[in-house]
């Protein structure tokens, strides 16, 4: 018996504007969250930043990032933020637990004190506040709109994206920075142009790349222990970059195809977004079958440890496809 239904849309997209496959609904604006987070990322190492201040694959990956808030996660922000004479009081991101129950239990049994460095964008934060510092700008509200570092975002999008973001909708998303409703289709475009950056700047081609490459090479700060988006990062080095956002969107970048790839489940289940996703990587060539089984959702099971139940994705989610 199917319990949970959950409908979704999706987009791949080639760097011309062509739509390479899509499922349901493409025009409709959604708020990217996270998932854009290695868009957001691009600053920090074009405007020079990453360089000064000696940046490694673990601070980019870091920047890409909702981890899980485990130790390594933690550490590594506070000596970033002192690596750019900042402390934890300058994150405007605000605190969380972690999420995860054994990583949450492990907190709870550590007595430790919970600080903004355990937000699961903190790394993002701290890489706004590195770019900043490096520019000479403000470091106090630097997730309002108006501020610089915002700016900075909202025209790496537009370009990217190729659209006009000057009427679209806008939010405030869980870490306080605007979140903007761009249609599936020219989010999915944004991350076509970051795995084939070729049309791009000469600058912005080298961030792209370095941070591609970073999200590869240290895929455990982009999330953590059992995470979806650490597994296939680690698993398809130089062949995919995936990052997830809240209430069921992902994006991926697909460099060695030159596709970008954008879904939103409507539910806003983060379990049906992972399930299509890998769908979609199958689908594509990128995952193969074996590689598939690996990477999903794992069974449901009980609190008793039963097996009760599968994820996965319907005949008619990749059977419906449009090229």
């Amino acid at each position: 018996m199917i319990e949970s239904r959950h409908v979704g849309a999706g987009a791949v997209m080639k760097i011309d504007g062509t739509v390479a496959a899509s499922w349901g609904d493409i025009d409709s604006p959604v708020m990217a969250r996270s998932a854009i987070k290695p868009l957001q990322a691009i600053p920090l190492v074009e405007s020079g930043a990453a360089e000064r201040f000696s940046l490694s694959d673990m601070h980019l990956s870091l920047a890409c990032a909702s981890h899980n808030g485990e130790p390594r996660h933690v550490e590594a922000v506070r000596a970033w933020l002192s690596r750019v004479g900042l402390s934890e009081a300058d994150l405007e991101c605000g605190a969380h637990a972690p999420g995860r129950l054994p990583v949450y239990e492990a907190f709870l049994r550590s007595g430790a004190a919970l600080t903004a460095a355990f937000n699961n964008c903190s790394g993002k934060h701290t890489g706004f506040l590195t770019t900043a510092v490096h520019k000479g700008e403000p470091t106090h509200g630097y997730i309002r709109r108006d501020h610089p570092v915002q700016q900075r975002l909202l025209g790496v999008y537009e370009q990217l994206a190729q659209c006009d973001l000057s009427r679209a909708p806008m939010g405030t998303d869980g870490c306080g920075i605007p979140t903007i409703g761009v249609p599936l289709r020219h989010m999915a475009l944004a991350m076509a142009n970051m795995a084939n950056p070729a049309r791009l700047p000469e600058a912005r081609v080298t961030a792209i790349r370095r941070i591609r490459a970073a999200m590869n090479a240290e895929p455990f700060y982009m999330a953590g222990t059992g995470r979806f988006c650490t597994r296939i990062n680690g698993t398809l080095a130089g062949v995919a970059q995936i990052k997830t956002g809240a209430e069921g969107v992902y994006c991926a970048m697909l460099p060695t195809l030159g596709l970008g790839v954008a879904l939103k489940i409507w539910d806003g289940t983060a379990r049906a977004s992972e399930v299509a996703l890998a769908a979609i990587l199958r689908h594509l060539g990128v995952l193969s079958d074996a590689q598939f089984d690996a990477a999903v959702t794992p069974p449901v099971l009980n609190v008793v440890g039963l097996k009760v139940g599968d994820i996965r994705p319907a005949a008619s989610w990749l059977g419906a496809a449009s090229r």
